[in-house]
């Protein structure tokens, strides 16, 4: 998101010895430039450090080793020349070790430069002048065998660098920029036995100048604004023949995913002097294929396996790749060597799915994603990485599973596009991606109007086509990946998008092309498809069932209420106890951790609501719990509206993706989980209504609708609402039995709830409740709803909400009596195990007939902290005197840190207590 004027959306930065021949080869060309070698002695570094990491480099064909790490030091502080820096053997004392992926500032928060940057106004303090100036990645490597050929794979740049190897320039940051650019240097004739050294001199970066990264309005940027390199420098190793940019094309019978074809293409390089015949052979799935080739000196000849030459690559019955919940996510394998003389010269392997994506406009001109034939509505989080892009594989693969645990079925990637294993992750798990380049920056300063983001100068057309050409050769074998989009709040003109579309044309790229994600157009793919009408801040939970706006009508790329509280545990581990006073006692005070933005930097909007919906807080503890409740109810009133719309004849919801998923930073909006993995209101209210059998109640016509996401038609159905006062009297039941409801999105709607029902006033409860055939529950959901109604006052919609102009009376809900709630919990698993799983059965014991409103379970240790990350079964459930519900939580054993579990159970008007988790006995 970023800072927008309306009408417009959103987001507001050496001596010379002897001369060589080396080759760079970018965008798939190979070059030749004239090197130098040959530096003066060391004259040595900065006073004390670590040693620079080694890393050993095989001499197989197709090796492709990443660099281990790197010595990193601002130029500020070096005064040796480039050759002196970039030569083995040079004394890099004083400097940094950092990984292989590693921002500058990750670099030194790793080394326990500066406090915890994520506690208060920590991250502030940090001085950003230091990275005004460029750093020094150094790395070393070492070849047993040079008389192979010897390649560096240099992405990831943030956001450009000169690159030296043994003492000679290789390239220039004019060619080595951006964050996305891949670039193949060909450092064969530099490369020698035993220690090698490569140097990297990184630029600053400024989001607002440079084809990088930003963080919008997001969060707080780092103040090295993520310079550095942040994916693998690879060393590669081969023999004469290079085999490069080897990859799959699928094409599937739609109608009875009975047969698909395969065609495999890649491309061979002589590298040598002389001519070579190659042989490229291998596998593709099932199918084996062959063919030889004539190379001249350096000639690139591309070669290609077709159904009509190889028959075996025509496959009966293959293996379909689904989204998770729509069927299995098998995947198959490409290897291909290439051989000169019998002998291995060069190796490709990856994976990749046999699907098919179509994206067509619907007749209301809305984006209509079909996967394998079969329509679906895209449910979807904005992701965003750690703000200091570090590599964690495990916690990503833990927030991908959160995803699949909260009902969605795909990320949006707005720029910070992850690394390989982000989308190897996604393939595995069936999470759909929708990457693409961001707003608010460089990346359309030259359509954005009066966003920040300079425009484009000749340099930068370059650096953005090799950046196409590189992700689209990256992610294109992916099945996870169903579009690219090459706009974000604005299309591009006519020329960045032929730029662009070339370059994915040339990638044999599958997917469908949106030209943005809000509701702009580009001369040659026309329309979108989207919408970005917002909101961005609090609106009431009706405001979603309108066909208007943000409302639940076509694509929505990025919209939610806005501000999320975390819990109480969060909130103490990343804001000053002034802090958190002022936060629930003064809505207007600017909010470091809510973001930059001046639009976003208060709590205004949401608290107001807050006050008049559920009444002023009392205090944190009190503010919490009332926020927890009001961002239950929005987000599933949002997910709920989309999913209900899905299969309306007229105008129907098509995708919606809840801004955000999560944020990289301790934050007080846009996620449904904190940085910290804990949940609370957000992420059970989405939980919730992204079950895949679904019963939910309708605020703007009072039906009582199930929706079935499944492929199968459920019947035999029984749905039941119950309305009640707060003190649990009931005023209205009734049942609708025999309920069929289509599968993939289809929906019944099984009664209405009269406009009128007598002893209700003020805040009332409904209860919903579906059986099957059998009379066993299969989904239940209570809302908290208002005779006086939340007014929305449209004519005066802003582009990031709308005003609520009276609000729904809740405050009766604090008038409910305590209600007992009883807990035994049993874990089984323990020290041995990698996994634990803790059961948990809570009962209402009252005696009367209030209910127990979203009683929360929380896992923790022997400190009384959070265990985290964890699944549950379900959690924060609403039990009427005499109901019980047994849950049960998945985490890993060693997050217990040695010590037993304990459930500590809490709700609306349950009180807190914490109950020990034994262990349970065979």
């Amino acid at each position: 998101m970023v800072l927008r004027p309306a009408p417009f959306r959103r987001r507001a930065r050496a001596r010379v010895r002897r001369a060589l021949t080396a080759s760079l080869a970018v965008g798939g060309l190979l070059l030749t430039v004239s090197l130098t070698t040959g530096a003066a002695p060391p004259r040595g570094g900065p006073a004390a450090g670590g040693p620079t990491p080694v890393t050993r480099v095989g001499a197989a064909p197709g090796t492709a080793t990443p660099l281990a790490g790197f010595a990193t030091q601002s130029s500020a502080k070096v005064s040796d020349t480039p050759a002196a820096i970039s030569t083995p053997g040079y004394p890099a004392s004083g400097w940094h070790s950092v990984g292989p992926r590693s921002t500058v500032l990750a670099g030194l928060l790793a080394a326990g430069a500066y406090p915890d940057p994520f506690y208060s106004t920590n991250l502030e303090k940090i001085p950003a002048a230091d990275f005004t100036v460029p750093w020094w990645y150094r790395g070393d490597f070492t070849v047993a065998d040079p008389s192979r050929r010897t390649y560096l794979d240099v992405s990831g740049v943030v956001s450009a660098a000169d690159v030296y190897v043994n003492g000679v320039q290789v390239a220039t940051k004019d060619r080595i920029a951006g964050a996305y650019t891949q670039h193949e240097l060909d450092v064969t004739d530099l490369a020698r036995a035993g220690t090698n050294t490569v140097a990297f001199r990184v630029q600053p970066n400024d989001p607002r100048r440079n084809l990088t990264m930003g963080w919008i309005d997001w969060l707080q940027p780092p103040p090295d604004e993520n310079m550095g390199i942040v994916r693998d420098v690879l060393v590669r190793r081969g023999g004469p023949v290079a085999l490069r940019d080897a990859h799959v094309t699928t094409r599937l019978d739609t109608e009875s995913l009975a047969s698909a074809e395969l065609t495999v293409k890649a491309r061979l390089r002589n590298d040598s002097a002389s001519s070579v015949t190659a042989t490229v052979s291998g596998t593709a799935g099932p199918a084996a294929i062959s063919r030889t080739v004539s190379l001249a000196p350096h000639e690139t000849e591309a070669v290609t396996f077709t159904p009509a030459d190889f028959p075996q690559l025509r496959l009966d019955r293959p293996k379909v790749w689904w989204p998770a919940g729509m069927g299995d996510q098998p995947l198959y394998d490409l290897d291909l060597t290439a051989t000169v003389s019998g002998t291995p010269s060069d190796t490709a392997h990856h994976s990749f799915g046999i699907r098919d994506v179509k994206a067509p406009l619907n007749a209301d001109g809305a984006r209509q994603y079909r996967i394998n034939g079969r329509p679906l509505l895209i449910k979807a989080g904005g992701w965003s990485p750690d703000v200091f892009l570090r590599w964690d594989a495990r916690s990503v693969e833990d927030r991908l599973k959160y995803t699949l645990d909260l009902g969605l079925n795909t990320v949006r990637l707005e720029g910070h596009i992850e690394p390989d294993e982000f989308f190897d992750l996604a393939d595995r798990y069936g999470i759909l991606t929708l990457p693409g380049w961001e707003c608010c920056d460089k990346w359309e300063g030259q359509v954005n109007g009066d966003e920040t983001g300079e425009k484009w100068t000749p340099a930068d057309y370059p650096v953005a086509k090799d950046s196409m050409t590189a992700e689209a050769a990256r992610l294109r074998d992916h099945p996870s990946v169903i579009s690219f989009l090459i706009g974000s709040d604005f299309a591009p003109d006519a020329t960045i998008e032929k730029n662009y579309l070339d370059a994915l044309e040339a990638a044999d790229w599958p997917n469908p092309v949106i030209p943005a994600a809000s509701a702009k157009s580009s001369p040659r793919l026309g329309k979108s498809g989207m919408k970005m009408t917002g909101p961005y801040d609090w609106v009431p939970p009706d405001y979603w069932y309108a066909k208007r706006e943000g409302g639940a009508t076509g694509f929505n790329s990025e919209t939610s209420a806005g501000p999320d509280i975390p819990t109480l545990d969060t909130l103490r581990r990343m804001m000053s106890p002034s802090e958190l006073e002022t936060l629930w006692r003064d809505p207007s005070a600017k909010q470091y951790h809510r973001s930059p933005s001046a639009t976003f930097g208060d709590l205004k909007l949401f608290d107001n609501a807050l006050i008049g919906r559920y009444g002023k807080p009392t205090g944190l503890t009190d503010y919490v719990r009332k926020a927890g409740l009001a961002r239950y109810e929005a987000v599933r009133a949002q997910f709920e509206a989309y999913a209900r719309n899905f299969s309306d004849t007229s105008r129907p919801a098509t995708g919606v993706v809840h801004w955000m998923l999560n944020s990289g930073w301790t934050s007080l909006h846009w996620q449904l989980f904190d940085r910290f993995s804990d949940q609370g209101g957000a992420y059970y209210g989405a939980k919730k209504a992204n079950e895949p059998l679904h019963i939910q109640y309708s605020y703007d016509s009072r039906s009582v609708v199930v929706v079935n996401s499944e492929h199968a038609a459920a019947t035999g159905l029984t749905a039941r609402v119950s309305l009640y006062t707060p003190d649990g009297t009931r005023k209205f039941d009734k049942s609708a039995t025999g309920l069929r409801v289509p599968g993939d999105g289809g929906k019944a709607t099984a009664l209405t709830v009269p406009a009128d029902v007598s002893g209700l006033s003020g805040a009332y409860l409904v209860k919903l409740q579906l059986t099957d055939g059998a009379g066993k529950e299969v989904s239940r959901n209570v809302y908290w709803l208002s005779t006086e109604k939340d007014v929305l006052d449209w004519d005066n919609t802003d582009w990031y909400y709308t005003p609520t102009t009276s609000y729904a009376d809740l405050t009766g809900l604090d008038d409910m009596a305590e209600a007992p709630v009883s807990a035994t919990a049993t874990t089984t698993g323990g020290p041995d195990s990698t996994t634990t799983t803790t059961t948990v059965t809570l009962r209402n014991t009252g005696s009367g007939r209030t209910p127990a409103l979203l009683v929360d379970a929380h896992l923790v240790n022997g400190s009384g902290k959070p265990v985290l990350p964890i699944r549950w079964s379900d959690n924060e459930v609403s039990l009427w005197p005499g109901e019980s519900v047994t849950l049960t939580a998945t985490y890993r054993t060693a997050d217990l840190g040695g010590s037993a579990p304990s459930v500590r159970i809490s709700g609306w008007n349950t009180a807190t207590r914490t109950v020990p988790a034994t262990a349970k006995t065979h």
